[in-house]
């Protein structure tokens, strides 16, 4: 029998703790023929030290290189032969291995998934092909800059803490990681009471459980234990100039954790000032004035810590114009509240996105397995719905006050930026 099981929005949840440790969790959807599915370890790259930066990542990669029962090719096809779909990610406190396929063709998914994770060859050869295929991953990412803008603010936020490291590693350690750190490096981590086996869809909760205790063989445990979150310096900025004719531009604040009751909050102010095309920062920068054609705000929930940011990109004239309106609008949204109507825009446009994500199986699934992993416990949509109504305009003056202290501001720019010019908006 399932440890917990609640009705959900158009669903049924359950959850199963085998014996050994491993999580079961599943939300059943009527109304679909598809499961999307997904293998949750519990480590990313925040768990790594410098000497193994990047490790998270390429063990994500290289396990599709092949395993004790499938070549590269044949791993390849296994799913997309019935018309399903394999892939994976890494974040900085997750890996994720996900498949997406006909009810039909559950056992064939979680046979192929289990593979991947239990019993990847991780062959010397396989290693040294997808570091370079890693290394040119990174060559482009830093050769675009709206995607290098984010590791650099991140390094400029956390300074040497592993949350400011790239996800996928810096040549200078990629380079040098060898078989044994690997294979060590996954034993330590790729633990039991660390992997949640998360479905959303037409699926069979009792079924999914079953194979699961089949097929997946962990070690008991938990991953290593992280470096708690910290910042070496409350404020800090970093410039880092290019040829590029746009200066991109990424600033933020301490904010709250994922499992914080004010988060709901902080998605609302992120919507109000920068959520989308009728965002504040948006109209203001881009609409009324015309001065940069991409500007939007950004939330990151870890387990222990949090921020919000501003992204924007402009050209060099631009750039003090920009700054000056972004700067207005967060002490703007600290001195008055919001009015009763603007709230209720920014909630009904909140809800409408969280009501929309869960028509598809691999959102559902993602917030089930992210929910599990981060504060061990389900929360229905309903739920969640009606805290978004509660919310009230002192709380959102409240949580900007704490959040937008700009003795705490990081930020970053990315071009051939007059420095003088930012600091005077400084």
């Amino acid at each position: 029998m399932p440890d917990r099981q609640t009705a959900s929005y158009s669903g049924l949840y359950q959850k199963t703790t085998l014996r050994n440790g491993l999580r079961v969790i599943t939300e059943k959807m009527p109304s679909v023929r598809s499961i999307s599915l997904g293998v949750w370890v519990d480590v990313g790259s925040r768990n790594e030290s410098g000497d193994n930066a990047g490790v998270t990542h390429l063990v994500e990669h290289t396990v599709f290189k092949g395993t004790r029962n499938r070549s590269a090719k044949q791993i390849a096809a296994s799913l997309e032969s019935i018309g399903g779909s394999l892939n994976a990610f890494t974040s900085k406190e997750q890996t994720c291995y996900t498949a997406r396929i006909l009810d039909e063709h559950l056992d064939l998914a979680v046979d192929v998934l289990s593979d991947l994770v239990c019993n990847a060859s991780l062959t010397p050869v396989n290693i040294g092909r997808e570091k370079l295929v890693i290394l040119e991953e990174i060559k482009e990412s830093q050769d675009t800059p709206s995607e290098y803008i984010h590791d650099l603010f991140a390094s400029t936020y956390w300074g040497n803490h592993p949350l400011g490291r790239p996800i996928l590693g810096e040549k200078s350690s990629l380079v040098k990681l060898r078989r044994p750190a690997i294979l060590d490096y996954i034993k330590r981590n790729y633990c039991t009471s660390s992997i949640v086996v998360a479905a959303a869809g037409s699926v069979s909760h009792r079924k999914l459980v079953r194979l699961a205790r089949e097929t997946f063989c962990f070690n008991r445990g938990e991953a290593h234990p992280y470096i708690g979150a910290r910042r070496s310096r409350s404020r800090n900025v970093v410039f880092r100039s290019t040829r590029n004719h746009q200066i991109h531009v990424c600033l933020g604040y301490p904010s709250v954790e994922y499992s914080s009751d004010e988060k709901l909050a902080a998605l609302i102010i992120q919507a109000y000032l920068g959520g989308g095309m009728s965002s504040v920062l948006f109209q203001k920068i881009r609409e009324e004035k015309g001065l940069a054609y991409t500007v939007y705000t950004f939330n990151e929930f870890y387990r222990d810590a949090g921020l919000m940011g501003t992204y924007l990109a402009a050209d060099k004239k631009s750039l003090k114009a920009c700054l000056q309106i972004t700067f207005q609008e967060l002490d703007r949204i600290k001195k008055r509240r919001l009015s009763t109507r603007s709230l209720d825009m920014v909630k009904a446009q909140l809800k409408g996105q969280l009501t929309l994500g869960m028509e598809s199986t691999y959102s559902r699934m993602n917030r089930l397995a992210r929910m599990e992993l981060m504060m061990g416990s389900y929360f229905p949509l309903k739920q969640t719905l009606k805290a978004i109504d509660r919310i009230k305009t002192s709380e959102i003056l409240e949580l900007a006050n704490k959040v937008f202290n700009h003795s705490e501001l990081a930020l970053a720019v990315l071009g051939a930026a007059d420095k003088s010019v930012v600091e005077d908006v400084l």
